[in-house]
């Protein structure tokens, strides 16, 4: 079977279901990958973690059958993520839909703007 290329960090927000699965793999968390896609969790649900109340993260936790640990891994990671993208340290790609003669422009602007986030476009099937 194909392995699909992991997901790009500055596009979390934007990742599919699938995603955040190859994610949860690289992050040593991957026992709890089919649970995420039974429950839906995507990246904008994974951006929202941080806004959730300590009930609402308790109900995520006994939804997916988490160990304590695990999720402190989950939000740790979820955090080094965030904070690489506003410090910039994230690697710019010039995104599928740019014509490659405005790479170099493109990868310049984003790297001089470190605290903007470049994101890339997904088309679902």
């Amino acid at each position: 079977m194909h392995k699909r290329r992991s997901p790009e960090p500055l596009d979390f927000f934007i990742w599919t279901v699938e995603d955040v699965g190859l994610w949860l793999e690289e992050i040593n968390l991957g026992s709890y990958r089919q649970v995420f896609e039974d429950n839906g969790v995507n990246g904008e649900y994974l951006e929202s973690l941080s806004m959730f109340t300590t009930e609402q993260i308790l109900r995520f936790i006994r939804r997916c059958h988490m160990k304590w640990g695990d999720f402190i891994t989950l939000c740790k990671e979820l955090r080094r993520i965030k904070v690489a993208c506003l410090k910039g340290e994230q690697e710019v790609r010039r995104p599928w839909w740019a014509p490659s003669c405005l790479s170099v422009v493109f990868v310049r602007v984003a790297k001089r703007n470190r605290q903007s986030r470049v994101v890339s476009l997904k088309l679902e099937p």
